[in-house]
């Protein structure tokens, strides 16, 4: 599959190429400026593999949730770049490609990725991935919940804990991602058998580091190096595998059927970010 990914529902900007087993990434922290950096490092991309856009399979998108502007930027390029090329499109969910990058980066295992909605909500899902298998699959559906308001965890059966054999040490606790771990308190009274969370912003990582180790003994360099270690979010590389699992199942769609997921039904004008 040749495939073009675009991610730009957080704070990050994202575009990455697949070309048979070859993926190139392009990615940078642009909080509020992935507009005007989106299309140069597509084509920046394009130009570095020595690719048009026409020799593509599909334009592959993260179709929220997520910021409002964020998502609707990812949507309107991957619906622009397909339009001109004749190309497919492939929506991916945010919270399944967040889950995707921390089984990529910390290993196989249960995923609870919770992403901050504002307006005092998560975005959270839910996904699993087997060692030896390169996909996370759903366990509990997207949703747009209150902090407090956070579905029971499924219990992780003997069977797929044994199937996870590359951290073993993982292998039956849910472990988190995502910016929402600004109410790891709360999720930790309501999820006792949560695990470690590693987040996709540095503030809160340096933090919640500075927490797995106890108030005394790190200075601040090593508390933010420890941060910088943990922190995982989305980003257009790890949108790959899954895009290649849709495309295989033929869930890809025409350009003007490429749509943005939201969760929630009222976007407030003023809270556009």
């Amino acid at each position: 599959m040749k495939c073009l990914a675009i991610e730009t529902a957080t704070d990050t900007c994202s575009v990455a190429l697949m070309l048979g087993d070859q993926c190139l990434e392009l990615c940078e922290v642009l909080p509020r400026r992935q507009t005007e950096r989106v299309l140069p490092m597509v084509e920046q991309l394009l130009m570095q593999a020595g690719v048009t856009l026409s020799q593509l399979d599909v334009i592959a998108f993260s179709q929220g949730p997520g910021a409002f502007t964020g998502v609707r930027v990812a949507v309107s390029v991957a619906q622009g770049l397909a339009f001109s090329a004749d190309l497919p499109t492939v929506g991916i969910s945010t919270l399944a490609c967040t889950a995707q990058a921390a089984a990529d980066k910390f290993g196989a295992g249960h995923w609870l990725v919770g992403q901050d909605a504002r307006m005092g909500e998560v975005y959270l899902g839910g996904y699993a991935s087997v060692s030896g298998e390169r996909i996370v699959q759903p366990v509990i559906a997207d949703m747009l919940c209150a902090p407090e308001g956070v579905p029971s965890l499924p219990d992780i059966s003997s069977n797929e804990a044994s199937a996870s054999t590359e951290h073993t040490e993982h292998a039956q606790t849910w472990r988190g991602v995502g910016s929402a771990d600004l109410y790891i308190k709360t999720f930790r009274q309501l999820w006792p058998q949560l695990g470690e969370w590693h987040s996709s912003t540095l503030n809160a990582a340096a933090s919640a580091g500075a927490g797995l180790h106890g108030s005394i003994g790190l200075d601040g360099e090593d508390v933010e190096q420890e941060a910088v270690a943990r922190l995982c979010g989305p980003h257009a590389a790890a949108i790959m595998p899954l895009a290649q699992q849709a495309w295989l199942r033929g869930d890809a769609v025409a350009a003007e059927l490429a749509r943005p997921v939201y969760l929630r039904n009222q976007v407030v004008q003023g809270a556009i970010r």
